[in-house]
């Protein structure tokens, strides 16, 4: 994860219940109380896409996204990684 919005995003697939690709940045967009540009937004689940980090899919007219395993492992590092350094 080389940015903050790349890291948000993973956040915020992790906790949302079936997340789908417009429900991700709907909810980034409450939690920053601003909007996302969508180039940006969707150049974010490109690169994550492209790191293996996500994996999005077809569901009628709604695209589905998830973190991979790989996806999982990166984001619980990161927050050990936070934890460790905030903690000192």
């Amino acid at each position: 994860m080389q940015s903050g919005l790349r890291r948000d995003v993973c956040i915020t697939i992790a906790g949302l219940d079936d997340p789908t690709v417009s429900g991700v940045k709907r909810a980034l967009e409450k939690q920053y109380e601003s909007r996302v540009r969508p180039k940006t937004f969707h150049g974010a689940i490109d690169g994550l896409e492209s790191q293996g980090l996500v994996e999005r899919s077809a569901d009628g007219a709604h695209e589905r996204v998830s973190l991979t395993e790989t996806g999982k492992s990166a984001l619980r590092e990161q927050f050990e990684w936070m934890t460790d350094t905030l903690a000192d």
